[in-house]
């Protein structure tokens, strides 16, 4: 105990230790920006499928979901979801819910190579990758993946656990709703609501509001001309 805080537990913690939950794809290029900011320490990767001591692009495979206590115990507090949840954002949602239950914080991270007004507001665990950029006065939800290449512009509202796909392009005052996902080379015209979730195929045009849980499939313009 600090003799001037005596009612403070005296913890080992270590602010930069972060862990990767998740070693597939996504997961593998979320070891690479972490490692590529310099300033956290990958201590491993978290998986139930891939076997203990298995490396994911260098880093090891420590085991399963049940060791997040004994690693917080040891003072790691921070993590990366590095599971995408394409097609079942609900997948994504579980493993915020996870590592929150064992006491993990998921900070913003963006890649260097990423460009964020400084009027922007990303709020925890969102994942700016490679290349994406996010305009003025635009706010950034909870868990959501800007995808490499991806553009939000000026004023974008998007919500929790959004996922833009590699090139993806949001137009200024586009609001997209919480677990919407937005298909690679998709364009989202100027002041349009992508309802809550909804799902962009890959290469749409979207050139008016999209309700929540429909589906534009790939390649289409939105609304259906008939």
């Amino acid at each position: 105990m600090d003799e001037n805080f005596p009612d403070l537990p005296n913890y080992s913690y270590d602010p930069t230790a972060i862990l990767v939950f998740g070693g597939g794809g996504h997961g593998k290029t979320l070891v690479e920006l972490v490692q590529s900011l310099g300033c956290y320490r990958v201590v491993g990767v978290i998986d139930d499928v891939l076997a203990p001591g298995t490396r994911v692009v260098g880093v090891p495979v420590l085991g399963g979901p049940d060791l997040l206590p004994d690693l917080f115990k040891r003072g790691v507090r921070l993590a990366i979801n590095g599971v995408g949840g394409i097609g079942n954002p609900a997948v994504r949602v579980q493993i915020f819910e996870q590592l929150a239950d064992a006491g993990f914080v998921c900070p913003a991270v963006v890649h260097p190579t990423a460009y964020v007004e400084s009027s922007a507001v990303l709020e925890p665990g969102v994942q700016v990758l490679a290349q994406a950029y996010v305009g003025s006065d635009s706010k950034i939800g909870f868990g959501t993946v800007i995808n490499a290449g991806a553009v939000v512009s000026h004023d974008c509202q998007l919500g929790k656990v959004v996922n833009l796909s590699p090139g993806a392009l949001l137009a200024g005052n586009v609001t997209v709703e919480d677990y919407a996902q937005i298909g690679m080379g998709a364009t989202v015209n100027l002041h349009i609501t992508v309802g809550r979730l909804a799902r962009i195929g890959n290469g749409a045009t979207v050139k008016a509001d999209v309700p929540g849980e429909s589906r534009v499939y790939a390649g289409t313009i939105w609304p259906v001309r008939i």
